[in-house]
């Protein structure tokens, strides 16, 4: 099992879930987060007075996957979610080594 973290804009959420859940995804897990990388942030006006922000405003989707599945969840998410521009976020995949629902007791293939 694998569990994909994307960090992506926000207004990309809603699509990048829709195309995963028609690929088969049946849960994830949504975070606002803020933070930067090449994009570094901008300046901007309020009332009168500039100022800077320097974290930015982004979604982290966390998936955990079978193995097999990785490859087309990536693609999925870089389809929907790509606009070409800086700021369009990163992908992690990292080795899950065990998953157990809480409410059964189900343990990796069967809890996800």
């Amino acid at each position: 099992m694998k569990k994909i973290e994307a960090i992506i804009k926000p207004f990309k959420l809603d699509d990048v879930r829709e195309a995963l859940g028609e690929i088969g995804v049946t849960g994830m897990t949504v975070s606002e987060v803020k933070g930067f990388g090449r994009q570094k942030g901008h300046t901007e006006l309020y009332r009168g007075a500039e100022y800077m922000v320097d974290f930015l405003p982004k979604a982290k989707l966390e998936i955990v996957v079978p193995t097999d599945d990785v490859e087309r969840c990536i693609s999925t998410i870089m389809d929907v979610a790509q606009t070409g521009k800086i700021g369009d976020g990163k992908i992690f995949v990292t080795e899950v080594e065990r998953v157990i629902r809480i409410r059964t007791g189900e343990e990796d293939a069967e809890a996800i």
